[in-house]
């Protein structure tokens, strides 16, 4: 079994190395992959992320903003905000595998941390919707009222509370999702839009994208402790998982700030980057971050070592969420 096993290791690599150097571009299936969602083409691109070379594209609905992968692994899904559905697609090749329609303007989406609940924020419908999760299917329990414009989430470990941030009121909302009522309401600045929860669930930070800031709330007591200066439009984050750092784009002054969450201090900013940073992703290897730029139709990819972009990809418009394949769970077919 193990010998099978880096066996067909082997075998892909061989053929992603083939693919790359003889420029094929009907074979994303043998290499890992990149998918970047390219919301204002209504496409998927898939990159191969050995040669980031764009390797095919796939159709999505209206507006596909926000992704995410399933608990089990085996589905990336594509909230198409427009046409009020989710796309299932296969994580390594992006090919649909399903669309559940009705999930009415899936702007952002999360599941809690036990996969019991799904949370999908209708930001221009001004309501969140709360599903319950059974490993396949979603159904709704409630529509929650909450003015004005839900954009981004994230959740607390205990499972009970989401919070969303709400960017024409400036309010940071947290919702109690047992009983799905709305548990408080807190103003904490000018539009505010990505959320990153700091570890032991201390503190939220929340990107300002109308200021030039990143508020820290202690939502247990609806306070804010301080504000970290970052750059304008601090917009959205990710953990570069060395126990120490965030990242958060800053749309307006196109930088990416890193964040030392311990000592809650910008420790640095990446400038020399394309107009519109917003969602990120970090490498397997933690050694490259990717980046889209939304007001330039590429992707870039940033040196963590020397903080410098070193290479852009052309892509759609208005990319978005990305995701890496090699982050998916490999999932036996026949787990028995």
């Amino acid at each position: 079994m193990l010998f099978s096993i880096l066996s067909i290791i082997r075998i892909g690599a061989l053929a992603a190395s083939l693919c790359g150097m003889l420029a094929i571009t009907n074979c994303a299936y043998a290499a890992d992959s990149v998918i970047v969602l390219d919301s204002g083409e209504a496409q998927l691109t898939l990159i191969d992320e050995a040669t980031h070379k764009i390797v095919g594209t796939e159709p999505t609905g209206k507006e596909p903003h926000h992704l995410m992968i399933t608990p089990d692994g085996r589905s990336l899904i594509v909230a198409d905000s427009v046409s009020n559905n989710l796309m299932f697609v296969d994580p390594h090749t992006g090919k649909v595998q399903r669309t559940v329609e009705g999930i009415e303007d899936p702007y952002q989406l999360g599941f809690s941390p036990d996969h019991n609940w799904f949370v999908t924020a209708a930001l221009r419908m001004n309501r969140v919707d709360i599903y319950r999760y059974d490993g396949a299917n979603m159904a709704l329990v409630r529509h929650i009222e909450l003015a004005k414009t839900p954009s981004h989430m994230t959740f607390a470990s205990d499972n009970h509370t989401v919070f969303v941030t709400l960017q024409d009121s400036g309010e940071l909302a947290a919702i109690d999702l047992p009983t799905q009522k709305v548990l408080w309401k807190m103003h904490v600045g000018n539009e505010p839009a990505g959320l990153w929860m700091t570890p032991g669930d201390h503190y939220l930070l929340v990107g300002m994208t109308g200021e030039d800031d990143v508020t820290v709330v202690d939502w247990h007591k609806q306070q804010i402790v301080k504000k970290i200066h970052t750059g304008r439009g601090a917009h959205n984050f990710r953990n570069l998982d060395d126990n120490e750092h965030v990242v958060v784009s800053n749309r307006v002054d196109s930088t990416i700030s890193i964040i030392d969450y311990i000592t809650l201090t910008n420790a640095g900013d990446i400038s020399g980057l394309m107009p519109g940073p917003d969602d990120m992703e970090l490498t397997p290897d933690k050694r490259y971050l990717w980046v889209g730029f939304r007001f330039a139709k590429h992707v870039g990819i940033i040196d963590l070592t020397t903080r410098k972009l070193i290479e852009t990809i052309a892509v759609g418009r208005s990319p978005h969420g990305i995701f890496f394949d090699n982050r998916a769970p490999v999932v036996s077919p026949n787990p028995d």
